[in-house]
This record gives structure tokens, C-alpha cells and sequence, in this order.
């Protein structure tokens, strides 16, 4: 009965998820059927385990959600992803207007700016491009895809992402743990997907395919989507329904001051990560007032907390006459990262319920039996896991914490570097986390006025297959060499 109530528990949630329901109402839900099933106490079931678990979450992960959506507000209203945006589209021109969407992206993600923040400021700009270039806007998607839910989610070395945070106080890693590696896992999944768009164009400029129809996109309409906004929160870091709050700016900043937050966050991050905090004492650390932790543990999220919050600071101090309302664009930001963070911090609640099942020890059985060794292993743990919760942040967290301390032990056995796990795991979570009810995938959709039908093959292609096939080099490269 223990492992039907963990399909059964799993089956509820994935399904209602689906339907729109609250995963803050699903995962307690669901964690309290597989508990019943498997003859668990209940209110300690919930109350211990799932509150604990998820408490524990927040407590290492709420700054970052805080200070990455208030960055990504601030960089959308002073008009910073705008000017950043339009720079590219600039300089590569209509004729490269799928490559410009694509590093347009990759470049304000990279840098920090949230998701959902580069998809509102994005649509807008392939629309206008994609018509001039006459290429079809069933491509849209696909090409946004690539450049901001790929490789800068997952295999750029010193990515803030949430998603490159997580295993950090798992594995004692940095942000920029496997760089050359991630690098190359990088172009592999740029050049796989550039090849895809740029063939499929071609394709539908032989069957004389053009723009299409042009239908009026409704931001503001999409981001007040419930449905949507449900699905969208256990996806990624942002709210959408904070994107209508604030007031933008009526005055662009120049190229130089909208790129410059982004230049902050990432050589703050490599400053903190490889030269500030190893050279610091950090032993009082290990007191218990302070966690009874280490440095290791705590380093990478504290890495990238410094630079988000000194890249904040560079943007107020740049744009504070453009801004009209900094509070409202503050509080706006701020309120747009509490619901994502809670709900993954219950999906994760849910995870550990499930893995305090006695019955779940068939399951971590079998994944570590898995052929091919650990990386294998691990890479199957975070693609299933995030594939099954549409989310790669909670897929990732629930597959560490029930099996992190296994692949470390593995890895002090074998002789694995855990920068190397850091990085199967992170770019395991980015595979299969883009299935069809992925909230990212659906409010992509509706911005771009698309279908399932019409674009979702192609984000397969450059999202999950490139992914894949990027996941399997890195594991072969470092099963060979080693982390690099």
C-alpha cells in the first residue's frame, strides 16, 4: 500500500496541478493521502515532516527569490531589458532576427532578469521581427525558448539562476562549479537549437510559410490569467501578476547603463564565489547560534545574494530620476517572489513526506541501480522528478534532499568531484521540465498568441532534445576527465 499512496499522492498532484488547482492546497493534499496509505501519522506527516521541509527551503533559498524578482521588476520598469533587447535587434537586423531573439535572451537572463520579465519584454520585440522577416510565429516560442530556459538556466558557469543554486548546500559547491564543462553544455545546446530554428525556417520559406495571422497580444490579459498565473508560479521565480504593478519608466536608460546591473551581477558573483569569501574566516560558522554550518554551505547562495543585491543598488543609483514610482516597482517586485517561493517550498514539503516513506526506499533503490553509475543515476532522479512536478527548482530539491547525502557519500567512494554532480543535476532538472503543462510553456504560449499544436514540437527540439543530448556529453566528458 506504501508505494500505490506514493503513485496515488503523485498522481492527484500532477493531475489538478494540471487542472489549475493551488499546488499550496494540492501538495499537503496529496503528501497527506500517500501518508494515510502507508499507515503515516498524519499531523506529524504535515506539520513535521512537509512544514519542516519546506521551512528549511525558504530559510536557504527566500533571498534569492526576493532579490532576484526584485531585480527583474527594477530592470523591466527603468525600461533596462527593453533598451537591452532592441540593442541586439539592432545590431544583427531582420535577417538575423531569430538569432538576435535568441542572445537577446540569453543575455538578460544570464545576467539575472527574471523569466517572466524577459517574456513580456521579448514577445513584443520577436513580433515585431519575426513580421518583418516574414518567418512564421509558430517559430516565437521556440526561439525565446532557447535563449532564456536553456543553457543560461543551467550550464553557464555563475548563472543565478535558482535552478544553479540548489544543489550548492548539497554538494559544498560554487555557482561556476564544472566551468568548462557547463560551457560546453552551453554551446552544444546553442548550436543544436540554432541549427533546428535556422532549418525549420528555411523549411517554411520553401512551402512559401510567412508571418501569418497578426493578432493583437494582450500582455496584461495573460498575466491576470489565473490558470496561467497557477501553473506559472511553480515554474519560475516570478509572479506575472506583478508585472502590470509599478509604473515603467517613460525614459530609456542608454545601452550602457541598462547593461551595466547585468556586468555587476556576474563579476560580483565570480568576485564572491572564487576570491572574496575563501579568503575570509567563516569558522563561527559552526556555532550553534549560527546553524552549526560551514562555509561550503552556505557560500554559493551567499555568492549570489551579494551580487543581486549590489547589482539592485547599481540599478536604483542609475535609474532613480527615470523611475516614477520606486516603491510601487519595489513592492511590486518583492510580492511577485513570495508565491513562487512558497508553492515550490510546498512542492518540496511534498517530496519529503514521500521520502520519509518507508515505501520509498524501492524507489531510491532502484534509481541507484540505475546502469551507468551515479551520473546516470542522478540525471534520471532530476529529469523524472522534474518532468512529474513541471517544475525544474522543485523536481531538483526534492531529488536532493532525498538523495543528496547518498550521491555524496558515492562520490567520497568514488572519487567524484560534487562539482561534477552539481552539474549533471542542474542540467538534468532543465530537460524534461519543459513538458506541455510546464507554466513557462503555457504563458509562453499565450503571449505568442500559439498553440500546443502549432509550436510545441519545435520547443521540444530546442528544449528538451538539445538539453539531453548536452546532459550526455557532460556525463561522458566527466565520467572520462573528470569535473573541468
Amino acid at each position: 500500500m506504501g508505494l500505490f499512496g506514493i503513485l496515488l499522492g503523485l498522481g492527484l498532484l500532477i493531475w489538478l496541478a494540471f487542472r489549475g488547482w493551488s499546488v499550496l492546497l494540492l501538495a499537503p493534499a496529496a503528501a497527506l493521502v500517500a501518508a494515510a496509505l502507508a499507515g503515516e501519522p498524519l499531523l506529524a506527516s504535515w506539520t513535521q515532516t512537509f512544514m519542516g521541509s519546506a521551512a528549511r527551503f525558504l530559510a536557504q533559498f527566500f533571498p534569492l527569490f526576493l532579490l532576484g524578482a526584485l531585480f527583474g521588476k527594477l530592470m523591466n520598469d527603468s525600461g533596462s531589458v527593453t533598451v537591452i533587447a532592441e540593442t541586439i535587434t539592432a545590431r544583427l537586423g531582420k535577417d538575423r532576427a531569430i538569432l538576435a531573439v535568441v542572445l537577446a535572451g540569453a543575455l538578460v537572463t544570464y545576467g539575472g532578469v527574471s523569466l517572466f520579465v524577459a517574456f513580456f519584454v521579448l514577445v513584443p520585440m520577436a513580433e515585431a521581427l519575426f513580421r518583418a522577416a516574414n518567418i512564421p510565429r509558430r517559430l516565437m516560442p521556440a526561439a525565446i525558448i532557447l535563449g532564456t530556459s536553456t543553457f543560461t538556466m543551467t550550464a553557464l558557469p555563475g548563472t543565478p539562476a535558482i535552478q544553479n543554486a540548489i544543489p550548492m548546500p548539497f554538494f559544498g559547491t560554487t555557482p561556476f562549479a564544472a566551468p568548462g564543462l557547463g560551457l560546453i553544455a552551453a554551446a552544444v545546446v546553442l548550436a543544436f537549437g540554432l541549427w533546428w530554428l535556422g532549418r525549420a525556417e528555411a523549411a517554411a520559406r520553401r512551402a512559401g510559410e510567412g508571418y501569418g495571422r497578426a493578432t493583437p497580444i494582450t500582455p496584461d490579459a495573460v498575466a491576470s490569467d489565473g490558470m496561467v498565473r497557477e501553473r506559472a508560479t511553480i515554474a519560475r521565480e516570478f509572479d506575472p501578476a506583478e508585472i502590470a504593478h509599478g509604473q515603467p519608466s517613460s525614459k530609456a536608460p542608454s545601452a550602457l547603463e541598462a547593461g551595466l546591473p547585468l556586468v555587476v551581477v556576474i563579476t560580483v558573483n565570480l568576485l564572491m564565489s572564487l576570491l572574496v569569501l575563501p579568503r575570509l574566516d567563516f569558522s563561527f560558522l559552526a556555532e550553534e547560534r549560527w546553524g552549526g554550518t560551514s562555509l561550503s554551505a552556505v557560500a554559493g547562495v551567499w555568492s549570489v545574494v551579494v551580487a543581486l543585491a549590489a547589482a539592485i543598488l547599481v540599478l536604483v543609483v542609475l535609474n532613480y530620476g527615470r523611475l516614477p514610482s520606486l516603491r510601487e516597482s519595489m513592492d511590486a517586485g518583492a510580492n511577485a517572489s513570495v508565491l513562487p517561493a512558497v508553492s515550490i517550498a510546498s512542492l518540496v514539503g511534498f517530496g519529503a513526506v514521500i521520502a520519509a516513506l518507508p515505501a520509498f526506499a524501492v524507489v531510491r533503490d532502484w534509481v541507484l541501480t540505475i546502469g551507468g553509475g551515479p551520473l546516470v543515476s542522478l540525471a534520471v532522479a532530476t529529469n523524472v522528478l522534474a518532468a512529474l512536478t513541471g517544475s525544474a527548482s522543485g523536481g531538483l530539491t526534492i531529488a536532493l534532499d532525498a538523495l543528496g547525502e547518498t550521491y555524496m557519500s558515492l562520490a567520497s567512494q568514488l572519487g567524484i568531484d560534487p562539482a561534477l554532480l552539481h552539474r549533471v543535476a542542474v542540467i538534468g532538472s532543465g530537460t524534461l521540465d519543459i513538458l506541455p503543462h510546464n507554466g513557462a510553456v503555457v504563458t509562453l504560449l499565450a503571449l505568442c498568441d500559439s498553440s500546443h499544436r502549432e509550436s510545441y514540437f519545435d520547443i521540444v527540439m530546442v528544449g528538451i532534445v538539445n538539453s539531453l543530448l548536452a546532459l550526455a556529453v557532460v556525463i561522458v566528458l566527466g565520467s572520462l576527465f573528470g569535473s573541468f
